[in-house]
């Protein structure tokens, strides 16, 4: 057994451009109907293959293994020809990518425009300041390196609290146990970035690993006009993306790395949580004041460890103090129409019995003796990653997913937390693996370390898959921490934020970056999670942003319910989870859309007006869908400037249509919060429910609000829907019982019942 140790602090990588060996592509070695492979000058085989149009993977090094199946798509057949002066040609699609050899380097066309190409940042004696691939001389790191143009942003990169806009950054993608979102930590992390381009197309790239990468956007100490990507792996593995729009380069992500997962229905309507209920008793009496309150909600979650027996912090065995009757207990909240959320974290504590089990079995990541690595945590209470609700984290194993039998042990051992009542599990944690400890499959720490959390939240969501009651349900879980392929095990939340209004502002930040990044799913602690108790202003600003959200919930350290910042703060609160529940027919179709496309429901500017300069600095501002407009309020006060995108705009509080390209200085009560509808979009609702088991699935609306005259068709619903004749109008269908609320000029649109012609 190791001596405990504590958590290291982030790793980064030292740049030193001379310490790469600058690669030359010497002489084709053979090529496919899928692309081609290069001889080159470090001995290395440098692989060209297309995956679909505008999609071209660039590898060389070893064939690395395990490769953790982030990448799920296959190559295509594309066409390849002989170029002027030695280069090779590879099409799909609309795009080409022209492979040169001396030096190796690269220029990326779409529709016979460039839109990407290898670093042009040269020294006075011709090379270019950064070599346009390399290899550490020893091998084990890779560099490649592309050019950016003035003012060109770029935008991805995982879940990032900070600019959205990552030109002038040094970015690490790495999973990091990330307290109070205040630097460039963060749980999430996706090596994928993109940028809108140049105006004739989009560009994306993907580092296809699981180890830390770093990015380089422009960072003046390297290159402040290119994009330099260091890899810390035996193989470079970049696959570059062409498309029309960055929501192509988004599309052709998630089909690389696999399309995001549906949610149920249920997942929509408000979690309440708070750190923590510390008896079954208090969250019982919670949730009978929810509904006696009328506070719509779906999901109450036991967080932290109070509900686990009080020395062993997680290991699928409740408290009998505390818990000597959990199916009872679990019953006595879910007789309120709310599902049972419960919290856990991929470590044995050395205290439980468990950890001896798992440990005979080879369950535990080892040191490099082959004993247990045991984790420790920093004593310090300022440190105490429960924020001081609770004790210390005790000395504990981690499991080991990489070994099949932990994989299944701990997927099963689920069985009897949803036989007991547990309906979705809160996989907290999942960031500490150490650089040192070995896997059974053969890697060391520092290349598991950032996958670890796709594996364990895998693992869970086929618990939950496997032994959730509700079959009907598509398997989730509320996870924290992530990696690229993140999405197909949804949902992710955005940890622990600090309660004030950058905490608020960052936390919007993070979920937009995380939308950016291929995840369409995000939702943070309302209110904040540490720090000074919230003000009744900043709580609602936060839960009014929140209703926006693909998933919404109440955390944070002592009350967070409604009630606890006064009556009239309550009243509001109600209003606008009473709009959320509303919005839930529109919602499932932007969950639709995102499970077919991957983009988010919350599309920040970049994403959503990728050519408008205008609102491309509005980094708290973004899309519900394509119908909303949401400018979140980030400051007590109650203005905001919003930047109206083109087009019309319909505020939602006062019906009011402005015109788009504009800058308003927007003033709301404290009810009211600046959301505009889209001309030519409508917002189908449903009614004011206090659970979404109050919803008839089948005719889930009750309104249909049309801004302006529709420009577009709406399907998916047998109450309503928008067509288009063949003269180019559109006309709208309702039955007689949902209700069609027209904002603006209504002259000359058609209204029928369904079915008339």
């Amino acid at each position: 057994m190791s001596f405990p140790l504590q958590p290291a602090p982030p790793r980064r990588l030292p740049f030193d451009a001379a310490s790469f060996l600058r690669v030359d592509a010497l002489q084709s070695v053979g090529t496919s109907a899928v692309g081609a492979e290069f001889a080159t000058s470090t001995g290395d085989i440098f692989e060209v293959s297309c995956y679909g149009p505008g999609v071209f993977r660039l590898r060389a090094g070893p064939n690395t293994r395990p490769d953790y199946g982030l990448l799920v798509a296959r190559t295509k057949a594309c066409s390849i020809a002989r170029g002027d002066g030695g280069s090779w040609k590879f099409s799909a699609g609309d795009s080409t990518l022209e492979l040169l050899g001396k030096p190796l380097s690269f220029h990326l066309f779409h529709r016979g425009a460039p839109v990407l190409s290898s670093i042009t940042d040269e020294h006075i004696g011709g090379t270019t300041r950064l070599p346009p691939f390399g290899r550490l001389r020893k091998g084990g790191q890779w560099l490649a390196c592309v050019a950016l143009a003035s003012g060109e942003p770029v935008y991805g990169l995982g879940e990032k609290f900070g600019p959205l806009d990552k030109r002038g950054q040094l970015v690490h993608s790495q999973v990091v146990d990330a307290l109070g979102v205040n630097t460039g930590n963060s749980y999430k992390n996706a090596p994928f970035a993109w940028s809108p381009g140049n105006g004739k197309g989009a560009w994306g790239a993907y580092v296809n690993t699981p180890a830390l990468v770093a990015h380089g956007v422009g960072h003046p100490d390297w290159s402040h006009r290119s994009y330099a990507i260091q890899v810390d792996d035996d193989a470079l593995d970049l696959f570059v993306i062409a498309a029309d729009a960055p929501s192509g380069i988004v599309d052709a992500y998630t089909q690389l790395t696999g399309r995001p997962a549906t949610v149920p229905a249920w997942s929509l309507g408000l979690w309440v949580s708070r750190a923590f209920y510390k008896t079954p008793q208090e969250a019982a009496d919670t949730a009978a004041k929810l509904r006696a309150h009328k506070i719509p909600c779906d999901v109450l979650t036991l967080g932290g460890r109070t509900a686990w027996d009080a020395g062993t912090a997680f290991d699928f065995t409740w408290d009998p103090a505390r818990y000597p009757d959990p199916r009872a207990a679990l019953a006595a909240i879910s007789e309120h129409n709310l599902r049972v959320c419960v919290w856990e974290y991929p470590y044995v504590s050395v205290h439980s019995p468990l950890f001896v089990e798992l440990a005979s079995r080879n369950y535990l990541l080892t040191t490099a003796d082959g004993d247990p690595y045991v984790f420790g945590w920093n004593p310090a209470p300022e440190l105490n990653p429960c924020g001081g609700t609770e004790e210390t984290l005790p000395d504990s194993g981690i499991v080991d997913f990489t070994h099949p039998g932990a994989y299944v042990y701990w997927r099963d051992a689920h069985a009897r937390l949803f036989a007991d009542g547990v309906d979705v599990i809160k996989t907290d944690f999942g960031e500490h693996v150490p650089e040192d400890a070995v896997a059974f499959n053969g890697d060391a720490g520092r290349r598991l370390h950032n996958v670890y959390p796709l594996l364990y939240n895998q693992c869970v969501r086929d618990a939950t898959e496997k032994h959730q009651r509700d079959r009907g349900s598509a398997p989730i879980v509320w996870g924290r921490a992530g990696w690229s392929g993140s999405q197909r095990y949804p949902v992710q939340w955005g940890g622990d934020p600090q309660s004030d209004w950058e905490g608020l502002a960052a936390s919007i930040r993070g979920g937009l970056s995380w939308g950016m990044s291929g995840s369409p799913y995000y939702s943070s602690d309302i209110g904040g999670f540490y720090g000074a108790p919230p003000s009744a202003e900043l709580y609602l600003r936060w839960l009014q942003s929140a209703v926006f959200g693909s998933h919404m919930g109440l955390h944070g350290i002592g009350e967070r319910e409604p009630w606890a910042f006064g009556s009239e703060a309550e009243a509001i609160a109600r209003k606008w989870l009473a709009f959320r529940y509303r919005l839930i027919p529109y919602l499932q179709t932007l969950i639709a859309e995102a499970v077919a496309t991957g983009m988010p429901v919350m599309r920040a500017m970049p994403l959503a007006f990728p050519a408008n300069a205008l609102t491309r600095s509005y980094e708290t501002q973004f899309l519900c869908g394509g119908a909303l407009l949401v400018a979140p309020i980030v400051k007590e006060g109650g203005e905001v400037e919003v930047a109206l995108p083109p087009g019309a705009w319909y505020d939602l509080n006062s019906h009011q249509r402005f015109p788009g390209g504009r800058v308003l200085r927007y003033k709301a009560a404290l009810d009211q919060f600046p959301v505009f509808g889209r001309e030519g979009h409508t917002l189908p609702l449903g009614p004011a429910v206090q659970h979404t088991g109050e919803i008839d699935a089948a005719k889930p609306l009750e309104q249909l609000w049309v801004f302006g005259k529709p420009t577009r068709t709406l399907d998916g619903f047998t109450q309503a829907r928008i067509e288009a004749s063949a003269d180019g109008a559109f006309a709208i269908r309702a039955s007689a019982d949902v209700k069609v609320e027209r904002f603006g000029d209504a002259t000359g649109i058609a209204v029928g019942a369904i079915g008339e012609q």
